[in-house]
């Protein structure tokens, strides 16, 4: 679609640098080792982990901006078919200190998954570890008592682009542009987390807004 329009797609393609030049954006691109430029009137940094990498390519001073990611890692876990619980909601504790909590979590199919936790990490690392087993147990029994360790198998991971640092109060995601900070037609999208993904129709109108 995007292509019909009058765009062009580059997959897998690494951006190493930007140039500002009248009215627009030159940006360099790297893909199997060879470098070639694009040129474009704006310029959307959305890129998750790495956006406040891009943000500092393209000029921002990203500790100056608030910009800098902190990755917190959450791991999940599944519970067994045959395990003798049945759900037919989610089921939330109260909030940690840097996510919900290990909550319980359905999917289309019925299956019963269990997390995330949050830990900050220093590499981005999507195994899980299968030693949490007893520290997910010991969480799920406040609210379901009867579940026990054996019932628990290591399921998948996500990495969130944090904002804010350990221990630091929570820090909403970050929609601008940076006209302000010299540098016109960049917006970037930095930081934003699992809620992002719901509000993710939202933030694309908002950002278009600022197109």
């Amino acid at each position: 679609e995007l292509e019909a329009h009058g765009g062009q797609l580059l997959a897998l393609h690494e951006v190493v640098a930007f140039e500002r030049v009248p009215d627009r954006w030159r940006v360099e691109v790297r893909h199997q080792g060879e470098v070639q430029s694009v040129r474009c009137g704006v310029v959307i940094n959305a890129a998750g982990l790495d956006s406040d990498r891009v943000a500092a390519r393209a000029g921002m001073d990203v500790d100056a901006a608030g910009y800098r990611i902190h990755p917190c890692k959450g791991d999940y876990f599944s519970l067994a078919p045959s395990a003798p619980i049945e759900l037919n909601r989610l089921v939330y504790p109260v909030p940690a200190e840097a996510g919900l909590g290990i909550h319980a979590t359905l999917d289309l199919a019925g299956r019963i998954r269990f997390g995330p936790d949050a830990e900050y990490v220093e590499e981005l690392d999507f195994e899980v570890d299968a030693r949490k087993v007893d520290v997910f147990t010991e969480a799920i029994q406040r609210y379901l008592p009867r579940v026990q360790p054996e019932w628990l198998s290591p399921d998948y991971a996500g990495i969130r682009p944090k904002l804010a640092r350990p221990g630091e109060a929570f820090r909403d995601f970050v929609v601008v542009e940076e006209s302000e900070n010299g540098l016109p037609g960049l917006i970037n999208c930095v930081g934003i987390e699992s809620p992002g993904l719901t509000a993710a129709l939202a933030i694309g109108e908002y950002t278009l807004s600022l197109v």
